[in-house]
């Protein structure tokens, strides 16, 4: 199995892509870091992980929108000293409350959305640099959403997020590349039968698109040996 002996971290791996992703990852031998606020959740990948035949995996519950600086870093720190290294990080999280105008948007949906999709990837990405860079290769792996890479009317804090967050990654990216030991990358799923495509498009009929389990072999590459070099990437799964 191409990644016996990785260790990868999936935030929002209670939700529909982080628990298809950790699936994919741990079936091909990567020990998963299961990281999501609602236990439940964490329990049921878990129990398909292990039933699946995958490396038992790691519960971490974390809210990442109300944790403060320092549990960031003694999730880190916990990582550190169980593991040692860290080959692999999916920010998979997302908050998304629905399509509204700019001018009816709630400031606390705004704020929350912005924790979420924005904030806490910089947390989690700065805290985890050390952790990766103990690896002799690793790979971040950002998410974004085709329906709001360029500015859309309603997307609100949402569509902000995600345009911010692929800047973000290209700039980590460049910082980098040079050392030669991260690579960064952007997934776009592309429209995904999922718990998200569903509650922001609710009238859709969802039977004319991909299934989840369609992306797992972008996510195999990603955090395969095959990727190592590829690195500022915004890969589209259309185009995969």
């Amino acid at each position: 199995m191409p990644l016996t002996g990785q260790v990868i971290l999936v935030t929002g791996a209670g939700g529909g892509l982080g628990s298809t992703a950790a699936l994919a990852l741990a079936t091909q031998g990567a020990h998963i870091i299961l990281l999501d606020k609602s236990i439940p959740k964490l329990e049921k990948i878990y129990d398909a992980i292990t039933s699946a035949g995958g490396c038992e995996p790691m519960l971490y519950p974390f809210d990442l929108a109300g944790a403060s600086e320092q549990e960031y870093q003694d999730l880190a720190d916990a990582i550190s000293n169980h593991y040692g290294s860290l080959q692999g990080v999916l920010h998979s999280a997302v908050e998304f409350s629905a399509y509204t105008p700019i001018a009816a948007h709630k400031t606390r949906d705004w704020g929350h959305t912005l924790n979420v999709n924005l904030n806490a990837v910089f947390l989690l990405t700065r805290v985890l640099l050390p952790v990766l860079n103990q690896s002799e290769y690793a790979s971040i792996v950002f998410t974004s959403d085709s329906a709001v890479r360029l500015p859309r009317a309603y997307s609100g804090a949402y569509g902000v997020s995600k345009i911010a967050l692929e800047g973000f990654a290209g700039i980590l990216a460049e910082e980098l590349e040079s050392a030669g030991k991260i690579r960064v990358n952007t997934l776009v799923p592309g429209p995904v039968d999922c718990p998200l495509r569903k509650k922001a498009y609710p009238a859709e009929d969802k039977s004319t698109l991909p299934d989840m389990e369609s992306l797992q072999p972008v996510y195999r590459y990603l955090f395969s040996a095959d990727s190592i070099g590829k690195t500022g990437q915004v890969i589209d799964v259309r185009e995969f």
